[in-house]
């Protein structure tokens, strides 16, 4: 069973939206049936997080780091993501895998190196709908939470 977060009346506006998406993340894991050694995990990361007793920038940044990490894991061992998960990481992925190497021969053989930026949103745009792919697979496989994360 997954522990529940702390409640933190006391939470300044910014660390108070960072710790509802957490809450709320959590809300979702528990929805899906998972092993019991990611859940033990999931609680590590929940544990860590209750102990701190700051409520400010440094709650805000473990909040951060926390929450990468349990998604991270849920995606790698899982593939269980949050919604535009492979979105928001092709979106970069696209730009460099894809968009710099266009850019880079199209300027190479036109000889201006000028031309390297031409790729960046070609290959931008491959990434966007290559994560839109991924992202509508999971969703109908049913390895999507129903949440977006914003940070």
């Amino acid at each position: 069973m997954i522990l529940e977060p702390i409640q933190r009346p006391e939470l300044s506006d910014k660390t108070k939206l960072a710790y509802g998406q957490f809450e709320r993340l959590i809300v979702e894991i528990k929805k899906k049936k998972l092993p019991e050694e990611i859940e033990l995990v999931i609680n590590k990361h929940i544990t860590q997080l209750n102990s701190i007793t700051d409520s400010g920038k440094t709650l805000r940044n473990a909040i951060r780091k926390e929450q990468s990490k349990i998604v991270g894991m849920l995606a790698q061992k899982l593939k269980i993501v949050p919604i535009n998960y492979f979105r928001k990481t092709w979106f970069v992925l696209g730009m460099t895998v894809f968009g710099l190497p266009i850019g880079a021969a199209l300027g190479l053989s036109l000889g201006n190196m000028a031309f390297l930026g031409i790729g960046l949103p070609v290959g931008m745009s491959m990434g966007l709908a290559m994560g839109a792919r991924m992202d509508n697979r999971a969703k109908e496989e049913g390895r999507q939470l129903d949440i977006e994360l914003k940070m």
